[in-house]
């Protein structure tokens, strides 16, 4: 059984008329010794062109890190996402951190008219390790937050695909023994849930965006 955990990265988007777009891939795969101890055996990444937008905006750069010039001779989704699934293989757990990227996926495919079936078996670390610290779930920890609280450090950039996936995969393998993984697929799931990621009307409390809606504030 493989341990995936992967981060992707989105064009970032001032008009509500567009759906964001996905730009980036990247992944850690994980594989249990015989001693039952997770290593880190492989990697995946990659930058991904987008069709709607093919020229990504300043915000998106600033957030991201990915530049006009990653992009421009990278593959389309459909093609990311192929490559992507057969570096997968077919026996794994997909896991990130926060469910936003497994809905990006869902959103993307499904738009798409692509096969839902291999989104399957997808774990929210984030969500695993707020119960395992016994918080409220409503309150979730940052990635950044939770690794200094586990001595870990954040090695790399904020949302760089790679980065996030390998800094999300350390704190998976430290904890890997206490987490209870789910099996489940996307293409037997409701496809569309309304979630609000980001409100103004709570600034103190966590969620994903935060520095994306202080990036958009800056811009207006």
């Amino acid at each position: 059984m493989k341990y995936i955990v992967f981060d992707l990265e989105f064009t970032v988007l001032r008009s509500q008329r567009h759906t964001a777009e996905t730009i980036e891939i990247g992944a850690i795969e994980l594989r249990a010794d015989e001693h039952g101890k997770l290593n880190m055996t492989d990697l995946y990444h990659t930058y991904v062109q987008p069709s709607r937008s093919p020229k990504i905006s300043k915000l998106t750069t600033e957030f991201t890190g990915v530049t006009q010039s990653n992009i421009d001779d990278a593959p389309l989704f459909k093609e990311a996402i192929e490559n992507f699934k057969a570096w997968l293989g077919e026996d794994y757990y997909l896991c990130s951190w926060g469910p936003d990227d497994k809905y990006q996926l869902v959103r993307e495919c499904s738009a798409k008219k692509m096969d839902l079936g291999w989104i399957r078996n997808y774990n929210d670390i984030q969500l695993s390790y707020t119960r395992l610290n016994g918080a409220d779930i409503g309150q979730r920890m940052g990635l950044k937050k939770s690794l200094k609280a586990e001595n870990l450090p954040f090695i790399g950039k904020q949302h760089n695909a790679l980065d996030d996936a390998f800094n999300t995969a350390k704190l998976f393998k430290k904890h890997f023994p206490k987490f209870v993984l789910e099996r489940n697929n996307a293409a037997e799931e409701s496809l569309f849930e309304t979630r609000i990621v980001y409100s103004t009307d709570n600034e103190e409390k966590y969620t994903p965006f935060h520095e994306l809606a202080h990036l958009l504030k800056i811009a207006q």
